[in-house]
């Protein structure tokens, strides 16, 4: 059953008479009418998914019913291998391109006490995924209804598990989503920018980020005669301070490296020198290049860190992803789309973000490009992604709805 939404909560778009059928090189004024009729479902939709999150790989129930609207709407699609995921298609003839969103929640308690809230302990939709999803079904259906105006076919790749490791792009791949593409687009959302605005960026737009965990064993001791053993504490403690330092200065400054430990164990007495200690942090990089050279330099600084205090190690260094690289061609179409979907003055600047993003991965085998979706209301105070207090302003399903099928179409106009 559709909600009624006030026409006074929508982002400010171009009327009616500015925006014209495909062909023209403006843009479709289907698309207008296809969102007046679908918002109110839209946003109940998004609420409905919002309070029942799924962890990664256990998509199953969103994955569930997001093959069933699309079947409902007419729209092929299938489930991938696995049980979560969904992958579609609509249009016929010309080229192919992608849009894709991500599907999974977070292992997050949610405190925003609104009354579709998180229905599930400790997982929520804090990173925006519900509206990615909900946002890409509105403009499949929108561009669906186009028909043979549509001029070329629209995969639509429903990704499962962006949050964890390694990445469901992989699974996206190995199920042949990229097969055929000639450009694939996606948004995220954005806290810092309001409902209404898109933040573009050529190049990188968001970082690397690698996750570094070191186990560290002695024989212990006690605290009054620590030359008689190792010292382990201050072993910990050499590297906790030394690595972080040591990679400023052997990496690229350009590449802003940013080392932070998440977690530090070891030890209960206060007078018992530990046998064993754990540490666990993020390494990430604004840089390609230093990326690729970063884990033999963090094993060799490690190796060299430790050796004066004696103790033994175990080094895991697990790879995350390449900075999200953003085409320039594709970047331009997706302005291109914004000023015709949302205004001229629509379009902000977004800067690189310190923040991993697995689309990545995709775009090291289609050229594409990944826009910041604003979900600020403006009034609010700014909460970051993945808060227990992440709140949007759901005019962005909207925006969002109009940037993903206008993008679509100038790509394949283009």
């Amino acid at each position: 059953m559709a909600m009624s939404v006030p026409e006074s909560s929508w982002p400010v778009v171009p009327q009616a008479d500015q925006v014209t059928d495909p062909g023209d090189g403006q843009g479709p004024l289907w698309l207008d009418q296809a969102l007046r009729s679908d918002l109110g479902e839209l946003i109940e939709l998004r609420r409905r998914v919002h309070a029942h999150p799924e962890l990664g790989r256990n998509e199953s129930a969103t994955s569930a019913l997001i093959l069933r609207i699309l079947r409902a709407d007419g729209i092929d699609a299938r489930l991938m291998p696995g049980g979560t995921g969904v992958i579609g298609e609509i249009g016929s003839g010309g080229q192919l391109i992608g849009l894709r969103a991500d599907i999974d929640g977070l292992p997050i308690a949610e405190a925003t006490g609104l009354p579709y809230s998180s229905t599930l302990p400790n997982v929520s939709h804090a990173c925006g995924h519900d509206v990615h999803l909900t946002v890409l079904l509105g403009a499949a259906r929108a561009l669906h209804r186009a028909g043979e105006r549509l001029g070329g076919r629209v995969r639509l790749i429903f990704q499962p598990a962006e949050e964890v490791f390694p990445g469901g792009s992989h699974d996206v791949i190995a199920a042949g989503g990229l097969d055929g593409l000639t450009r694939l687009f996606a948004v995220h959302c954005d806290p810092r920018l309001e409902a209404g605005l898109v933040g573009l960026k050529d190049g990188a737009i968001t970082s690397t980020s690698d996750v570094v965990e070191l186990r560290i064993s002695g024989p212990g001791g006690h605290t009054s005669r620590p030359h008689l053993t190792t010292d382990l504490v201050y072993a910990i403690g050499t590297v906790i301070i030394g690595l972080p330092a040591l990679l400023s200065r052997r990496l690229d400054p350009r590449a802003a490296a940013v080392m932070v430990w998440g977690a530090v164990r070891s030890g209960e007495a206060a007078n018992a020198i530990p046998r064993d200690g754990a540490l666990r942090g993020t390494l990430r990089m604004m840089d390609r290049r230093s990326w690729d050279l970063a884990e033999p330099l963090v094993r060799d600084l490690v190796a060299e860190l430790l050796a004066p205090t004696r103790a033994r190690f175990e080094l895991t260094y697990r790879r995350g992803v390449p900075p999200v690289d953003n085409e320039i061609q594709s970047t331009e179409l997706m302005r291109t789309a914004a000023h015709r979907a949302l205004g001229a003055d629509a379009v902000r600047l977004a800067e690189q973000s310190t923040g991993a993003e697995d689309f990545a991965v995709f775009l090291e085998r289609v050229p594409g490009s990944l826009a910041r979706l604003g979900v600020w209301d403006g009034v609010s105070p700014r909460v970051d992604l993945h808060s227990s207090h992440f709140v949007v302003d759901e005019r962005a399903v909207a925006a969002g709805v109009r940037l993903l099928a206008h993008t679509a179409v100038a790509a394949l106009q283009q």
